[in-house]
């Protein structure tokens, strides 16, 4: 099982999936609940239809990587993005352009990411990201705890383990308190250059199209695709369109490398 070991306490599962050299390599970031089995065959699926390399990892609490060892701050987002993240890219693909694709935490991590301008990074994909906190995001969380309280979520269990009442109440309980409500990252958004393709399901339950909105009227290059008849999870709920959408948006990108 390939381990990444950051530090004794920070060890990360990481897949590396085979592609052109010349090209760049896909990063992805998964959801807030997510792992690298989550995102199913949707990554070696874009990487075979693009040639493009592709990595993805658990992050810290998540999937098969160490649990968390201290309670989530605020900022937990800009964690990942700025540390964990960085270190990752550094020990993994070391000055190697890359892609990052991002879905919904893992969209928020992307942004972040991009508004420090890296060297090597050349554009981002983004599945329902929030820059802010909005009601029918806090009403969706509730009703997803309601029912993990209820025992309705054990699938959970099959990906994190026994790290999974940890990392679903880390998840949870944030996102509902109340300093996180004020929780904001449009000031960054102006700072992301890079291409953009900020992507979200018509009918996402956590979150409305005024996040696309947001980052499409602040960030210098990004283009919106709202996917209709869609949830919070587009890759899974409408595959084929995403890979499509994701397709020719990474072609362009990969030719205007050249």
């Amino acid at each position: 099982m390939p381990i990444l070991t950051l530090s004794p306490d920070h060890e990360l599962y990481y897949e590396l999936i085979a592609g052109d050299p010349a090209r760049p390599v896909l990063v992805f970031l998964h959801e807030g609940l997510g792992s690298c089995a989550m995102w199913r065959d949707f990554p070696a699926r874009l990487c075979q239809a693009t040639g493009c390399r592709g990595l993805l990892y658990d992050r810290l609490g998540y999937g098969l990587s160490s649990p968390l060892t201290a309670p989530r701050q605020l900022h937990y987002l800009h964690d990942y993005a700025l540390r964990e993240l960085p270190a990752v890219l550094e020990r993994l693909i070391p000055q190697q352009e890359h892609i990052v694709i991002g879905h919904s935490d893992g969209g928020s991590i992307a942004l972040i990411h991009a508004s420090q301008q890296p060297a090597y990074l050349r554009a981002i994909i983004i599945e329902a990201a929030h820059v802010f906190v909005e009601a029918v995001t806090l009403a969706g969380i509730r009703t997803a705890n309601a029912a993990f309280d209820a025992g309705k979520l054990r699938a959970l269990a099959k990906y994190h383990g026994d790290k999974t009442q940890t990392i679903f109440k880390a998840w949870s309980e944030t996102w509902l308190s109340h300093g996180f409500q004020f929780w904001n990252i449009e000031y960054l958004l102006a700072s992301i250059t890079c291409p953009a393709l900020v992507m979200q399901g018509s009918a996402d339950q956590y979150g409305s199209a005024a996040q696309v909105d947001a980052i499409v009227a602040t960030a210098l290059h990004a283009v919106p695709a709202m996917i209709e008849q869609c949830g919070h999870t587009p890759h899974q709920e409408q595959p084929q369109a995403v890979l499509e959408l994701m397709r020719v948006f990474l072609e362009g990108r990969i030719a205007a490398i050249r």
